[in-house]
């Protein structure tokens, strides 16, 4: 585990919806994707009520000087059901192993709510994302719906 090292990994609280709205957008705009703060970007606005009092959880990865460069949430969609929402790592923090630590922290933070299966949804143009998520053994499926930046579905069952 990382205890001691830098990036830390941390919970989220409503102080940092801000700093993490900025790593979204900035992540977003970086593979011409749109924000939508009024809808699939909305829960940035409250994370503690989006996230914690449905059941989730979301972590940011935090620098020494308190930037924000890395960050997930788990949004519970049914009782064993979760979404792997908003997983996204600066640019200049990839390729260092840090998506894959994400990656096993939201895993065995899914496992330890209790939740059987875990679901997410993408955009094409994320190649790197679903490389790692395909590594991890997500498999692509049809979802009832998309959010409207995402054009893929990929899920995975928790043993």
């Amino acid at each position: 585990m990382r205890e001691n090292l830098w990036p830390r990994l941390r919970l989220a609280n409503n102080k940092d919806c801000e700093k993490i709205a900025s790593l979204v957008y900035s992540i977003l705009e970086e593979y011409n994707l749109k924000p939508d703060p009024a809808c699939t970007d909305a829960d940035l606005k409250d994370i503690e009520q989006s996230y914690f009092e449905k059941g989730g959880t979301f972590y940011v990865l935090e620098e020494r000087d308190g930037s924000i460069v890395g960050a997930y949430g788990l949004y519970p969609v049914e009782s064993r059901t979760c979404e792997l929402r908003k997983m996204y790592l600066h640019r200049s923090y990839r390729g260092k192993g840090l998506g894959k630590f994400l990656m096993e922290s939201a895993l065995s933070e899914a496992r330890r709510l209790g939740f059987k299966r875990m679901t997410l949804e993408t955009a094409s143009v994320l190649k790197e994302a679903i490389a790692l998520y395909k590594s991890y053994g997500f498999v692509e499926y049809q979802a009832d719906h998309l959010s409207s930046r995402c054009d893929q579905a990929y899920e995975l069952e928790l043993k």
